[in-house]
């Protein structure tokens, strides 16, 4: 790796201004989470109005974090449908004004999946299916917008199963995205691939990492350093993607973001 890779964060709009050197001094990648929930999503403009403010003058890469709580995103019933598909239009809303080029989404599969939806014929096709019928719409949309959704293995197992969808879509509009403490889980727990599998799994389809550490027992969220993530083979398959992922921490306590990223510094990995 010729460079090291430049890493952001997560960061809520009011924790903006603690961050703002650090965030402006390498234009660093900037997701914002609030815009995932549905009661902001219905009056956003004044979180809109204080990121821009607070980002005047910074030229980093910017993505929200969608809507994904009480809903799958393959869901057989059209009214709950119809509410996801408002939901994701809400959100790219917020994409146009704010003018960023990223949206967070969840993906639906989970451990009963690996085992259950080869039950019965062309169930694995029957799920790509529904979940795209759910997200053409917001696809549609994010094409005009130049948006790109990545979703974000959540439960999943099996890194082929988010990867399917995407090539199934066959839209610059929808990538993957890899959280590294779920991966860790589901490896720990489930019995799935290693953390660096999944990102290497994804390759040139990786548009964002979601950088949290854990123990592997739950979805912690501790700053990077606090669990047992083996963050050079992370990195080592980010180096192998050939891929320009949006790099986010993403952690509890907002404060120990630069600390996150200073622990990378120090492995040689980052900065």
């Amino acid at each position: 790796m010729s460079e090291l890779p430049v890493v952001g964060a997560q960061l809520t709009v009011l924790d903006l201004s603690k961050h703002r050197d650090w965030l402006f001094e390498k234009d660093r990648d900037l997701e914002l989470p609030e815009f995932c929930m549905a009661d902001i999503l219905r009056n956003p403009d004044p979180f809109i109005d204080l990121a821009k403010n607070a980002l005047d003058g910074w030229d980093g890469r910017l993505g929200i974090h969608g809507p994904f709580s009480g809903f799958e995103l393959h869901t057989g019933d059209r009214e709950v449908r119809a509410i996801v598909q408002a939901r994701m239009e809400q959100a790219l809303d917020v994409c146009e004004k704010l003018g960023a080029g990223q949206m967070v989404i969840h993906s639906p599969y989970d451990p009963w999946d690996r085992d259950n939806l080869d039950n019965g014929p062309k169930g694995r096709d029957k799920r790509i299916n529904a979940i795209l019928e759910t997200l053409g719409p917001a696809i549609a949309r994010a094409e005009d917008l130049g948006v790109v959704m990545v979703m974000e293995n959540i439960k999943d197992t099996d890194p082929a199963d988010r990867m399917a969808v995407i090539e199934a879509a066959d839209s610059a509009a929808l990538r993957l995205s890899v959280d590294t403490g779920h991966a860790h889980w589901a490896h720990t727990i489930c019995g799935a691939p290693a953390v660096d599998r999944y990102i290497s799994h994804a390759g040139e389809m990786l548009g964002h990492v979601h950088l949290q550490d854990t123990d592997g027992y739950a979805d912690r969220h501790w700053h990077l350093g606090a669990g047992n993530i083996p963050w050079h083979g992370v990195f080592k398959a980010l180096e192998g993607c050939h891929a320009a992922p949006h790099l986010i921490v993403e952690i509890n306590d907002f404060d120990r973001v630069e600390e996150s990223v200073a622990h990378l510094e120090a492995l040689g990995l980052a900065q």
